[in-house]
């Protein structure tokens, strides 16, 4: 069964890392190498059973290999995920315990922050691996990657404009925003500095209350974040939020946000195109945060990281050119796109370590 469902998916490789003294439960799933190694955030969460646990990673992995292909890195795709609550369960030996098996891996995983995750867990995690990437600025890491996640999807959400409305004026346009993390939030702030017109809703009382207060946000009832007269609802929390029950509530005119999976099934993308919605993929638009990350495989620097940022504009364009030449939705154009990419690029069939990244490493402490 695990067999049938890991061929099924396209996976190379599935770990599964236990550790009794340090709590440790956890799953790395490399998904495609291709194009090089594996690169995919570390998420921790309290999944109700071990089989939760790895239909996600399988899913987020997959994931990341069409993210990362689409955003024209030079890596593959790879997730893992640490069964346990973010809020009770974390420790330094948890986390050092998940270094030492992404170090025996060698490389062919890489690892970074993703939800339930913060650079202060990946400074251990550090301290027993080099194939960590978001690691503190003192390292030589770029740090926090919400920053950038958001700005990236800033740029995606600007084509996605101009592709429905014919003009990239973020100010123009009313959002409902869902979920005020570190990216949402983040989102929420670039939003409000172009002058535009926000509902947001979270969870956590005391973010909402932020959004407001710090953004001029207009709050919403979790619930009632689908029925809001905005043209852009933008999702940021977790995914599947765009589904039966909630399509035929929205009055939007744009999907576009961070969160991943935002699509329940396939068959809900197309009646998105039914109803005149335009979606914005989601992990063309959120692949911010990978870009950013992966620059420190070859030594980080800052502005060519927001440089890149301002690609996803044109993969998103790319994109609905897809769409609108072969008559697709776009989550199959955005498919399509990686799906060519992976493919020019396997049959060159270059010598191992040639189009693969350069991983300098860092010295670690100990």
């Amino acid at each position: 069964m695990i067999f049938e469902h890991i061929e099924n998916n396209g996976h190379e490789q599935v770990v599964f890392c236990h550790n009794k003294d340090a709590g440790l439960k956890a799953i790395i799933a490399i998904h495609n190498t291709v194009l090089g190694p594996a690169l995919g955030g570390l998420r921790m969460w309290p999944y109700k059973t071990e089989q939760d646990a790895l239909n996600d990673v399988l899913r987020l992995s997959r994931g990341m290999t069409y993210k990362n292909a689409v955003a024209g890195l030079n890596i593959g795709g790879g997730k893992a995920v640490i069964i346990g609550d973010p809020a009770k369960d974390k420790s330094e030996a948890l986390f050092r315990a998940f270094g030492q098996f992404v170090d025996s891996l060698g490389g062919r995983y890489i690892t970074a922050e993703d939800v339930g995750i913060d650079v202060n867990d990946m400074e251990y995690v550090y301290r027993e691996t080099q194939y960590v990437t978001g690691v503190h600025q003192i390292h030589g890491g770029s740090g926090d990657p919400s920053p950038f996640t958001a700005y990236g999807a800033l740029q995606g959400l600007m084509a996605t404009l101009n592709k429905k409305f014919g003009d990239e004026d973020v100010g123009k346009y009313s959002y409902a925003v869902q979920g005020l993390g570190h990216v949402g939030m983040e989102y929420v702030k670039l939003l409000k500095e172009r002058g535009a017109k926000i509902f947001v809703t979270d969870i956590h009382k005391d973010r909402v209350e932020k959004a407001v207060a710090e953004y001029g946000a207009e709050a919403v009832a979790p619930d009632a974040i689908y029925d809001v007269e905005a043209d852009v609802y933008s999702p940021c929390a977790l995914g599947g939020t765009v589904n039966e029950q909630t399509l035929p509530r929205f009055k939007f005119k744009v999907i576009c946000g961070a969160a991943n999976n935002q699509l329940s099934t396939d068959a809900i993308g197309d009646e998105v195109v039914k109803r005149g919605i335009l979606y914005a993929p989601d992990y063309a638009v959120n692949a911010g945060g990978v870009m950013n990350v992966a620059l420190e495989l070859d030594g980080y620097n800052r502005e060519r990281a927001m440089r890149m940022m301002r690609t996803i504009y044109h993969n998103l364009t790319r994109i609905y050119e897809i769409a609108d030449r072969d008559g697709i939705p776009t989550y199959r154009a955005a498919d399509r796109l990686a799906e060519e990419r992976i493919s020019a690029i396997g049959k060159l069939k270059l010598p191992m370590g040639r189009s693969q990244p350069r991983f300098q490493g860092r010295i670690r402490s100990a």
